[in-house]
């Protein structure tokens, strides 16, 4: 038996000395995984927006063609008495006047959740992707220029972009899915994505702004939240987000019920459905950035680990 015990030793050492150089690998590859393409892709797709729908005839043609097919303005949209323009009704957050409200409530929420959970660099990060996203909303409403390249009515000539109204929703729900617990994280967002969806498609379909305007918002929203992330450190970046698989299909899946019911309207069926396909992209947008894009990284670096 004891000339049998030498060759047993050996037979464990190298499944040891495998595992063993492995163990220090493991955090040089999750500070490789930090996401700074997002935030590229986002910005760019914003410039695309802009540059499509505001600096192109065609573009402008497009989007002003929708404000000319309802003939009663926004009244005829569905959720008109819930938009606040009709007198002694009530506006649906962050509509009309409740948008500063909104926004105060919403930085107050993300501060006590900081404080809460102890969570500061993602605290600070919260606050600035939605400081970044509204501030950088005026000042791009003001410097951007909108050229009349088709000889539009005077009345279509304003400057909205991006929206004011879909900016507020999106940089929320993306500054809270950075502040709560990995585990609720999920349905926060799921939460955020529907009042998103409401209010873009409205925005969309009452007149206040075009498609474009209201895309370029969301994009722009998660252009911050993509530098945000970029910027945290590795031990602070949100990790990978685990849900319920029926989640993602159920989110979207009442997005679009949200935002066909929120762009809807009684004049023109053209325009309700292009405001509500535009409510569903920003609520996918926003889901993709939030829950979406971290999983999927996860996913990719798994193999490299094992």
């Amino acid at each position: 038996m004891t000339q049998h015990d030498p060759p047993t030793l050996p037979a464990h050492r190298p499944g040891a000395s495998r595992q063993a150089p492995e163990a220090p690998d493991a955090p040089s590859l999750s500070r490789t995984t930090r996401p700074w393409m997002p935030a590229l892709l986002y910005t760019l797709g914003f410039l695309t927006v802009y540059l499509l729908a505001v600096c192109t005839p065609w573009g402008q043609r497009a989007e002003n063609a929708l404000f000319g097919l309802g003939k009663q303005g926004g009244e005829e949209a569905w959720f008109y008495p819930l938009s606040g323009a009709a007198y002694g009704s009530t506006p649906l957050p962050p509509l009309e006047l409740s948008a500063k409200p909104t926004l105060m409530v919403g930085l107050a929420v993300i501060v006590v959740l900081t404080l809460v959970r102890r969570c500061w660099w993602p605290g600070c990060a919260a606050l600035g992707v939605v400081i970044l996203t509204t501030g950088g909303k005026e000042v791009l409403k003001s410097t951007l220029p909108r050229p009349d390249l088709v000889g539009a009515p005077e009345n279509l000539l304003d400057q909205g972009f991006p929206s004011g109204h879909t900016a507020i929703p999106a940089a929320l729900t993306l500054a809270a899915v950075l502040v709560v617990s990995p585990r609720i994280r999920p349905y926060v967002a799921t939460t955020g994505v529907l009042w998103l969806a409401c209010i873009a498609a409205y925005s969309a379909t009452n007149g206040g702004h075009r498609p474009g305007e209201v895309l370029g918002a969301t994009l722009l929203a998660c252009a911050c939240y993509g530098l945000a992330t970029w910027l945290l450190p590795p031990s602070a970046a949100p990790g990978a987000t685990r849900s319920p698989r029926a989640l993602p299909v159920i989110t979207l899946t009442l997005a679009l019920a949200v935002a066909l019911v929120s762009g809807a309207r009684n004049d023109t069926l053209t325009r309700s459905l292009v405001s509500a396909a535009t409510g569903f992209i920003c609520a996918a947008l926003v889901w993709y950035a939030a829950v979406g894009r971290p999983a999927h990284t996860a996913r990719r670096t798994r193999p490299a680990l094992g």
